[in-house]
């Protein structure tokens, strides 16, 4: 990989990492602990508080997962093998690395790992 390409992956790596960041920094407070007192809110209000609560855990989740994603990409510039396959040691295409600057399968070997869908 030329080092202007992995200069400018290395940007859009460190810019996924401060935009996820500061996301988490703001979502902290409605993955808070729901209140239970029927007396201060009622029971549909509660309802939505405790979904509300879950889709922010899940989100929580994904973003973290992105994070350690991220590390792992930076990590494999870092060390040379950032766009080798980890399946197939075969370079994997500018174009989804630009796509998806996390990718550390190729296009096939990702194929092959998706699940059958039900």
């Amino acid at each position: 990989m030329s080092d202007s390409f992995c200069s400018a992956i290395r940007e859009k790596l460190l810019h996924i990492r401060a935009e996820l960041m500061a996301v988490a920094a703001t979502g902290a407070a409605s993955s808070q602990v729901v209140e239970l007192d029927q007396a201060k809110v009622g029971r549909l209000s509660r309802m939505d508080a405790l979904q509300a609560q879950a889709m922010s855990k899940a989100s929580g989740l994904r973003r973290e997962q992105t994070l350690q994603l991220v590390a792992q990409a930076l990590a494999r510039l870092d060390s040379g093998d950032y766009g080798d396959c980890r399946g197939c040691d075969e370079p994997i295409d500018r174009k989804r690395l630009q796509s998806d600057p996390t990718a550390f399968l190729c296009i096939d070997c990702a194929t092959k790992n998706e699940r059958p869908r039900p």
